[in-house]
């Protein structure tokens, strides 16, 4: 069963294809059926920039352990980056 569960965030950042870097401003998140992934239910992360084309997007598509897994990694960084001061702004409470 689909489960709907799906957003989409203004980002800014690149993403690269086989042969380019190109300039991202949205992804879509989702956890639902993966087109790939031999699972039912996946975590993916669409990261696009509509205004390029329908060429200009990066899809990757996680179990959810992965998921976990990836955001406690980024979380890691973002604090260890935080803390030697190579960040502009400490983050901001939720």
């Amino acid at each position: 069963m689909c489960t709907m569960i799906a957003e989409r965030i203004e980002v800014k950042g690149s993403a690269k294809e086989t042969t380019r870097w190109f300039p991202i401003d949205h992804a879509y998140v989702s956890f639902d059926h993966p087109f790939d992934l031999q699972v039912e239910h996946a975590l993916n992360i669409d990261f696009v920039n509509e205004a390029i084309g329908p060429g200009s997007r990066v899809a990757v598509e996680l179990t959810e352990q992965a998921a976990r897994d990836l955001v406690d990694a980024i979380l890691l960084a973002l604090d260890r980056a935080e803390r030697s001061g190579a960040t502009k702004a400490p983050s901001q409470p939720g």
